[in-house]
């Protein structure tokens, strides 16, 4: 694990979003790398698809599958 110096500024914002989320500030950090990381690579994408695209990386099957509500 390495050590990634911010803002105070920054900081204070993933403190206050990791509140809301009930992450921790390591944890929200995390997920907003990924999904600016996911963004960059698939800029046309919405947020929704990227979120989907981290539960896919995570094996995570969705209830009822992605599929159907696609063609609905």
């Amino acid at each position: 694990m390495g050590i990634v110096k911010i803002a105070d500024e920054l900081h204070e914002e993933i403190r206050k979003a990791s509140g809301a989320m009930s992450r921790s500030i390591n944890a929200q950090a995390e997920f907003w790398l990924k999904m600016g990381m996911l963004a960059e690579l698939h800029p046309t994408h919405t947020y929704q698809q990227l979120v989907q695209m981290l539960l896919q990386q995570a094996e995570f099957k969705l209830a009822g599958g992605s599929d159907e509500r696609r063609s609905a």
